[in-house]
């Protein structure tokens, strides 16, 4: 009687769980991931006119986003695994909405700014994660910034 009621309290919490929007620390890892890239993209188109020790900053961005695919492409793959856990009916859709949202925040932040300035103050970050390998590059991905807040909270063990 107690292995039963101990399977179904399992069933019910793994039910709730699967059911929940909170994020799973990787898809915390994963959202935050597709927002650097979403972020780098940005500032790559905005800022291809300055040039850096390794070149012009559009190439740099590419050349991150070559070396880093694999990564981003499981990034994809967990938050589409996200979106379909929660229900959603598209979750290729939702993951393409959720990069244009995080590309357009950073956007407007260019837009609020002249072009050299929004450079000079984002340009370094395409430098700083092209010069990573995809250990360190997770690592950052994983790390919660206070102003960069994910979508939803991470799951706790309950």
């Amino acid at each position: 009687m107690k292995y039963v009621i101990l399977m179904i309290a399992l069933m019910l919490s793994t039910n709730a769980f699967a059911q929940s929007n909170c994020y799973t620390a990787s898809e915390f890892e994963a959202e935050q991931g597709l927002r650097i890239h979403s972020e780098l993209m940005v500032v790559s188109l905005n800022c291809q006119h300055m040039n850096h020790v390794n070149g012009n900053l559009y190439m740099q961005y590419k050349d991150f986003t070559r070396r880093h695919a694999g990564l981003i492409a499981r990034y994809e793959s967990t938050m589409k695994d996200y979106y379909t856990r929660t229900g959603a009916s598209n979750p290729e859709s939702d993951v393409n909405a959720l990069r244009t949202q995080m590309a357009n925040k950073i956007a407007n932040d260019a837009a609020r700014m002249k072009p050299n300035v929004f450079c000079k103050a984002y340009g370094n970050r395409i430098i700083q994660a092209l010069s990573m390998d995809e250990a360190k590059l997770r690592r950052w991905a994983a790390t919660p910034f206070r102003g960069h807040p994910v979508s939803h909270p991470m799951c706790t063990a309950g």
